[in-house]
């Protein structure tokens, strides 16, 4: 003979507004003894909600964000009378994890209970975690499922976990966050909404060009430390009026052939003397924000526009090379990066990265941090500007500078004193010889 067996929400212990989570099955689904329904929670457990019978599912009566409490109408099953159960299996509880990395395992326990046909009874629950079944989405604790929230992320893209049973854990969520942070997306419901297609051949006519494998990679770096580092930019000019007539009367007497010295050379000598007198911009962050790597070497990044895009060759050791040395230095690597025959090493170890704008023009902007690095200087073209030395207005050079610091590094002080001292370099080059 069939019966048509209710299941409802047993008792829970006196909690009421439990949210359903999920529900994993629907009317028509053929399902067996002890195949979880259900994903319940309250603030502190997540509760898989089993079947006491086999059968057929008729009815359901609840969908996820609905709250229920003992005694909440389930779902309807219609079953044979030898195929309901003796003894219904209790919903199981997985206790909220507590602050740490892993969880200690869990130890597996059963309750019983009579079903009837009016009504489900149980027992006083037990603290125990249940299997999931293959196929169904993977579970989680209340703590991980505030953790994927408070990153942003959709925790039911995560299909399976690492955890005892394919449970998701913390270390789950972060290797997907990773792993879409590496692909350069955002994962699907995050916090961040992505951006609509939009099909712009319906207001003209367009042509498409594929982006350069360069300008794919550095758009997925950029929007990682975009995502990543709290970045101040601090804008500030110099007068480099004495340092123009020292570098043109270098050049000056140089040879047609010989290269020449630019600008650049003397501001990658002034920022590795304020990076010797600021050792906290010649460092890097550890990747759990715990530690600060200080180096004590000096290579410096230059970012080189490219028809491919921007590319950052390095200068190594910039501080035991003079200034012709390094002139050579930056022509032939600027010269091999417009080819595109740069290699990878010679584009790894930067301490600080110059992105220099002077031979196009503009008068200020923010550069984004090379991380791992902590800071970058941005240069735009410099300008005669009247400038009053206390008795009248007198024509000057001044070069305007941007720096661009991770916050979790430099304060707002630190950034001030640095460029202070960089700017006293480049006033007066005398000073690198102290």
């Amino acid at each position: 003979m069939a019966l048509l067996i209710e299941i409802k929400v047993p008792d829970v212990g006196n909690v009421a507004d439990i949210d359903v989570v999920d529900v994993l099955v629907k009317p028509g689904d053929q399902i067996k003894l002890e195949q979880t329904l259900a994903v319940l929670e309250t603030d502190k457990a997540s509760m898989d909600l089993p079947s006491s019978a086999t059968g057929t599912v008729q009815e359901i009566f609840i969908k996820p964000g609905d709250k229920v409490s003992e005694g909440t109408l389930i779902a309807t099953v219609l079953t044979g009378s030898d195929e309901v159960a003796d003894s219904k299996p209790e919903p199981v509880i997985e206790q909220a994890a507590k602050p740490v990395e892993k969880a200690p395992e869990p130890i597996i326990a059963q309750g019983h209970a009579v079903a009837s046909k009016v009504e489900t009874r149980s027992e006083s629950l037990p603290q125990v975690i249940n299997s999931s079944v293959p196929g169904q989405i993977a579970h989680a604790t209340p703590a991980v499922r505030l953790f994927a929230r408070e990153l942003g992320v959709d925790i039911h893209k995560i299909n399976t976990g690492s955890g005892r049973k394919s449970r998701i854990l913390k270390e789950d969520v972060k290797n997907f966050v990773k792993k879409i942070m590496a692909e350069g997306a955002s994962p699907v419901g995050s916090g961040i909404p992505a951006m609509p297609a939009v099909d712009f051949s319906q207001f003209g006519e367009i042509e498409e060009q594929q982006l350069s494998k360069i300008k794919k990679l550095t758009g997925k770096n950029l929007s990682r430390v975009w995502l990543n580092l709290p970045m101040v930019t601090y804008h500030d000019e110099v007068d480099i009026t004495e340092m123009e007539a020292f570098r043109n009367a270098l050049n000056a007497e140089k040879s047609k052939d010989d290269i020449k010295i630019t600008g650049l050379i003397f501001i990658i000598k002034a920022l590795t003397a304020a990076m010797v007198q600021f050792p906290q911009f010649n460092a890097s962050l550890s990747v759990d924000g715990e530690k600060l790597l200080l180096k004590k070497y000096f290579n410096m990044g230059i970012a080189v526009d490219t028809p491919n895009g921007l590319v950052v060759p390095v200068l190594r050791n910039v501080d035991r090379k003079g200034i012709n040395e390094l002139s050579v230095e930056l022509a032939e690597k600027s010269n091999k990066a417009r080819l595109g025959k740069l290699m990878p090493a010679d584009m790894q170890g930067g301490c600080i990265t110059i992105s220099s704008l002077g031979g196009i023009g503009g008068t200020a902007f923010t550069p984004i941090v090379n991380a791992p690095e902590v800071a970058i200087l941005g240069v735009t073209r410099a300008k005669m500007q009247p400038v009053w030395n206390g008795k009248e207005f007198i024509p000057r050079l001044m070069l305007p500078l941007d720096l661009t610091y991770d916050h979790r590094v430099i304060d707002g002080a630190e950034g001030a004193r640095f460029m202070a001292a960089l700017k006293q370099y480049l006033g007066d080059i005398r000073r690198l010889l102290l």
